[in-house]
């Protein structure tokens, strides 16, 4: 019985008929997102006042049983994004119809990988863990002898690219980048040796993720990226209620590290670039057309999966 069970893939599973439709109103798609809110932090960000218009959001629901997927396709200065959650054939609906841009950059859960391998060709995969504190939790860290740190301004982005080039790669964060973000850096002998800053500061939110985190090669081992990380968590608990931050499970020196400043282990997640594997969406289209005309209602579609 479970050989036949293992057996049975995802493409032929029972064909379901799902309700896709566009959610438009922010506070719709929040009340989707809240439930797992900690996992869904980088598009809660995204429901900002000044970044929503930069979002689409489709949801697909099962008319036979409680099961749905969210996919929310977002833009903005690092590129196009993915965000998906819920229910994997569901999932398989929506993103059958709107697979969104040719290339992208998803953020999804194990269980999704399936059915985005179906619709695009996946690179650079790495699984990662979801951490996440709160004031009550945070546990601020010490200032080792000899360091200092500060919030970082827009006149410190020349260092702060020197900084993160230090491995030979080159970075062009720019002032505009550093001054409306959150960046705290450790300075050592004059020099900026670590720095932590943020991806997303959600105040309306009540949200942020915390990213960005180096060291020097010069200078790692003391404790320096835990005390920028600890700086820039302490001035976004200012103003949110959960902080999260993405880590490597595998790399057990950061995990330890988060933890000492009250950070817990949560959700096992897959970040990844994608290339929607149609190269023209005649496919997409077509099925779109399809869904609309078997749905006979404005705005909705209904695919068969």
């Amino acid at each position: 019985m479970a050989k036949q069970l293992h057996a049975l893939p995802l493409a032929r599973a029972k064909r379901r008929l799902y309700r896709v439709e566009c959610v438009r109103n922010a506070d719709a798609i929040r009340a989707l997102l809240q439930p797992r809110r900690l996992y869904a932090a980088y598009a809660l960000g995204q429901l900002e006042p000044h970044l929503f218009p930069l979002v689409t959001c489709w949801r697909a629901m099962a008319l036979e049983e409680p099961a749905e997927a969210l996919a929310l396709f977002s833009r903005g200065g690092l590129g196009d994004a993915l965000f998906l959650m819920g229910d994997e054939h569901a999932l398989d609906a929506l993103l059958s119809l709107h697979p969104g841009p040719r290339q992208n950059y998803v953020t999804c859960e194990p269980q999704h990988l399936e059915v985005v391998g179906r619709r695009f060709a996946i690179a650079s995969e790495r699984p990662m863990m979801r951490m996440a504190v709160t004031a009550e939790t945070f546990v601020p860290p010490r200032v080792p002898p000899g360091a200092t740190v500060r919030r970082l301004t827009a006149e410190d982005t020349r260092h702060v690219n020197r900084l993160y080039g230090s491995e030979g790669t080159p970075t062009y964060y720019s002032p505009s980048q550093i001054a409306s973000g959150c960046y705290h850096g450790v300075i050592v002998e004059g020099r900026l040796v670590a720095v932590a800053g943020t991806h997303v500061i959600a105040p309306h939110e009540g949200i942020a993720v915390v990213g960005n985190v180096f060291t020097h090669p010069r200078w790692r081992g003391l404790g320096y990226a835990t005390l920028a990380t600890g700086c820039t968590t302490a001035a976004l608990l200012e103003e949110c209620r959960d902080v999260v931050l993405t880590v490597d499970p595998l790399n057990m020196p950061a995990v330890r590290a988060y933890e000492r400043l009250g950070y817990s282990r949560g959700i096992r997640l897959i970040e990844a670039a994608v290339t929607r594997r149609d190269v023209v969406p005649f496919g997409a289209a077509m099925r779109r057309l399809r869904a609309r005309l078997r749905a006979r209602e404005r705005g909705v579609e209904i695919a068969r999966r």
